[in-house]
């Protein structure tokens, strides 16, 4: 009896572990769907509500994401500081964060020279285009 409960806990362990990343990405995805359907029903009821139709331009304007770009030196900088944090746990407890700490180290400076590369903001790309007309 004993060996089969055994034999049964160790299966299910296996199955959940192998489902587990499928439920978490399942929970994240149903949520976030579920988010923009109560936005939306809020900006309909809203509008329904309102009168001036610059109001509701208003409206639109206030519930647009605006995405910022990417700023690499900024992750760059943190990734940095990310893996010299791994080295210096891995040169106190588990060595093997060392290495591990190093390649965290090395994608962040290639992050941050990244972003001295490509700019990111306007005035940037302004600057390159004209530095790049002159020559």
């Amino acid at each position: 009896m004993i060996d089969g409960l055994v034999h049964l806990i160790t299966s299910l362990t296996g199955w959940v572990a192998i489902l587990m990343p499928a439920l978490i990405l399942w929970v994240i995805f149903y949520y976030k769907t579920r988010e923009e359907i109560k936005k939306y029903e809020t900006m309909v009821e809203i509008a329904k509500n309102l009168d001036d139709p610059s109001d509701i331009e208003d409206l639109l304007e206030n519930f647009k994401e605006n995405k910022k770009p990417i700023d690499y030196r900024r992750t760059g900088v943190i990734t940095i500081f990310v893996g010299f944090g791994l080295y210096l746990f891995g040169l106190i407890n588990i060595p093997i964060l060392k290495g591990v700490g190093l390649l965290v180290i090395c994608v962040g400076f290639g992050s941050l020279v990244a972003g001295y590369i490509y700019p990111n903001n306007t005035e940037e790309i302004d600057k390159a285009v004209e530095k790049f007309e002159k020559k």
